[in-house]
């Protein structure tokens, strides 16, 4: 049987388990052994990051032929438009092709977030806006492109769910073996 973990990755945290340059990684964080990270999250990304010994199922995970649907939720620069969020549903030209369609909407901040160190530098002048966006590929740095193409750079970005698993009330730093 596979070993599924669901972690919580924090800010500033690699996804990988060694790093030359001493900067945390998820051996800082995970004791499960042999197992390895079925996608990735930017190191300025956070929430669910899966993990698995299954080479299979990693590849289910992480190949975008399968169409596995990721939930974010994001912190943008500005008052998001609903013109915004239709030009990110129908997809936007990134410099390695036009996204997949994608469903978006306009949330509230999240009640169950927790906070970020270091917090995320407040303008006076300057509001900020929350989204929630579910895409199936995984371009590099896909979220971040698409929302800056559309004028409303991310701030903050938190990785909800993958496919059909939720980050539910996993708290950052912390990781749950799962069965499947």
């Amino acid at each position: 049987m596979p070993i599924i973990i669901l972690f919580n990755k924090p800010y500033d945290v690699l996804c990988q388990f060694t790093d030359e340059e001493g900067r945390a990684t998820l051996a800082d964080y995970i004791s499960e052994k042999n197992v390895y990270a079925a996608g990735r999250l930017d190191r300025d990304s956070e929430g669910l990051l899966i993990l698995t010994d299954d080479g299979l199922l990693q590849n289910k995970i992480t190949d975008p032929k399968h169409k596995l649907e990721k939930t974010y939720v994001a912190q943008v620069e500005g008052e998001i438009t609903q013109e915004a969020i239709m030009q990110l549903q129908k997809g936007v030209k990134l410099k390695d092709g036009i996204t997949r369609l994608a469903k978006g909407k306009i949330i509230e901040e999240p009640e169950w977030l927790w906070p970020r160190n270091p917090p995320i530098r407040k303008r006076k002048n300057i509001p900020t806006s929350w989204i929630e966006l579910k895409i199936s590929e995984g371009k590099n740095r896909q979220v971040r492109r698409m929302t800056a193409s559309v004028g409303f750079p991310t701030l903050r970005l938190i990785r909800k769910s993958v496919g059909k698993w939720r980050l539910g009330d996993l708290p950052p730093g912390e990781f749950r073996v799962i069965d499947d």
